[in-house]
């Protein structure tokens, strides 16, 4: 079974949010619960299974900007359990930010399992170490405080936004109600979509580092 990752509901402030976008209207669905706080990258939703991948689009076209993250998929599918899926960011084509230090093309955000439901960030996490994935930067860990989340500061010519999500599990039907997201305003800043563009692959840290 392929599932499309879902829309993911902006915070009532994001600026980026457009007139065709989700948003929460209330936050009541965040009290008493434990959050996660990631930076958001920009790139390509994608989802990689034990023996396929997608982007949001189920049935995604080839596009040379995929083909790296193919190649993961033939390396570490056969380690996802039949009927999982792990969703995460496709960044080795720059879109409107490019990244000069990233720790992988591929930065993993949640593992579902056979039942469609979202494992817990701890859980996510083990798995994405035994696989050898990386994950978009933690901001904040700990209870929800709209207070805090709303002083998060962030240099939005680097960095797209972030996404706030229950560091418990949940069922698919839920996400809704566990995942919201603060986006920069004017987020794409360029009215040519990246995929009519020529690919300018993003850098790895590992790139910078040989070059210093």
């Amino acid at each position: 079974m392929r599932y499309k990752y879902p829309r993911t509901p902006h915070l009532p402030w994001s600026p980026g949010a457009t007139i065709d976008d989700v948003r929460h209207i209330s936050l009541k669905c965040f009290e008493g619960k434990n959050i996660v706080i990631t930076e958001k990258m920009d790139g390509e939703n994608t989802t990689i299974y034990s023996d396929y991948l997608h982007a949001r689009s189920i049935d995604s076209r080839f596009h040379p900007s995929r083909s790296w993250v193919k190649s993961l998929q033939a390396q570490i599918g056969y380690q996802i359990p039949e009927g999982w899926r792990i969703c995460g960011e496709n960044l080795y084509a720059q879109h409107s930010i490019g990244y000069k230090s990233l720790p992988s093309y591929f930065l993993a955000f949640s593992v579902w399992d056979e039942q469609n439901h979202c494992l817990s960030w701890d859980e996510s996490k083990l798995l994405f170490a035994q696989l050898g994935l990386d994950t978009p930067r933690e901001l904040y860990v700990g209870p929800w405080d709209e207070h805090l989340v709303r002083s998060i500061v962030l240099d939005t010519e680097k960095q797209e936004g972030f996404v706030v999500r229950n560091t418990d599990g949940f069922a698919f039907s839920e996400f809704s109600q566990n995942v919201a997201k603060w986006v920069r305003e004017n987020h794409v800043l360029s009215d040519e979509h990246w995929m009519h563009k020529p690919v300018v692959p993003n850098r790895l840290k590992e790139m910078s580092d040989e070059e210093s």
